[in-house]
């Protein structure tokens, strides 16, 4: 019986000792499984890009779309990682279209975060001087998700247009020129309608009130403002260049502005305006057609507008470039003065053999 006994307790002592050697180990395996986890979190899942890039994700994308485009995109190294992530954390549920700055060796949880959050770098949009719907068309396209058969779409509807009190001649006249910020996924109309705003926010009651005492609305001074646009690049002048064509509007003469022939017949490269120019028959040749053109002839900068609204009272009707090529001009206030700046000028192109 006492044998029994002592070969019962070897074996609870053996199974004691079993035990004592299982739980390290488990815990062990325990520790290796949660390390692995959260390496697969907190590992490095983005290429080693030089500086942050950016990931698209356009509208109407799927879960499967953003797995497909992160991979196009050259986003992440592993993307069963950054599946297995997201979908423990219900990222396929929250799609948001859009363009997101990813940062070179950016965890997997941040990644997933981003997305998740829908929280987009802004698009930086400069325009400048644009001449055509073609130039607006081609820069809203090449920076943002609209494309440029929307764009054209819209530019071409009247009754679109006709809401803002624009048309298809006058459209342009929506597109202050500045920087803008834009989500990268804006739609056409949404890109319009937000010039639209700016469009009212930079003309205030001050402006307003301004172009009323020269007897134009704001879109009649901007169609002036983008012939003074188009003939000088230097501010100082240009009040005086604007003086000179609201004194031809107030006594009823043509404008004749070079800028007008040159759109008038798509050809921004000329340099010289030789009469058989001027005859060309379109309602943006101010040779032929008196009073202002249908629509501006260009975006012009709001310094060019303000040319406009604050132009000195002169007697000046008449402008010439100065010979000197400087890009400055010298004013008239009868036409045998201006024939010799005009004589002058065309001896000095002559000497150069410019045509």
């Amino acid at each position: 019986m006492a044998r029994s006994r002592r070969s019962s307790g070897k074996r609870r002592k053996n199974k004691k000792n079993g035990t004592a050697y299982v739980w390290p180990l488990l815990i062990a395996v325990a520790v290796l499984f949660a390390g692995y986890f959260v390496y697969r979190i907190i590992r490095p899942i983005t290429y080693p890009f030089h500086e942050k890039t950016y990931f698209y994700i356009p509208t109407g994308s799927t879960y499967a779309d953003v797995l497909k485009q992160l991979q196009q995109q050259h986003i992440v190294r592993n993307v069963r990682d950054f599946d297995w992530l997201a979908r423990k954390l219900h990222y396929p549920r929250h799609i948001h279209p859009g363009r997101y700055a990813v940062k070179p060796g950016m965890s997997n949880l941040q990644l997933v975060h981003l997305l998740y959050s829908g929280k987009q770098a802004p698009v930086k949009l400069v325009i400048g001087k644009l001449r055509t719907r073609t130039d607006l068309i081609r820069l809203v396209s090449h920076h943002l998700e609209a494309d440029s058969l929307s764009m054209a779409t819209l530019l071409r509807d009247e009754v679109y247009l006709r809401q803002y009190g624009l048309d298809t001649n006058t459209a342009l006249c929506a597109i202050i020129p500045n920087t803008y910020f834009f989500f990268w996924n804006t739609s056409a109309e949404g890109f319009f309608k937000r010039m639209v705003q700016e469009y009212h926010r930079f003309w205030d009651s001050t402006r307003i009130q301004q172009a009323q005492k020269l007897g134009l609305t704001p879109n009649e001074v901007i169609i002036l403002a983008s012939i003074v646009e188009e003939e000088t690049n230097h501010n100082a002048e240009k009040p005086l260049i604007a003086s000179v064509y609201l004194n031809r509007l107030h006594k009823g003469m043509r404008l004749a502005a070079d800028p007008t022939v040159k759109f008038a017949l798509g050809d921004f490269s000329i340099r010289r305006i030789y009469s058989k120019y001027t005859r060309v028959n379109s309602p943006y040749n101010t040779y032929v057609y008196k009073g202002l053109p249908p629509g501006p002839i260009c975006t012009p900068s709001p310094a060019s507008i303000d040319a406009v609204l604050h132009a000195p009272q002169t007697d000046y009707l008449y402008f010439c470039a100065k010979a000197d090529f400087s890009g400055s001009h010298v004013f008239a206030s009868n036409y045998a003065e201006h024939l010799k700046n005009a004589r002058r000028y065309q001896a000095a192109l002559d000497s150069l053999h410019i045509q």
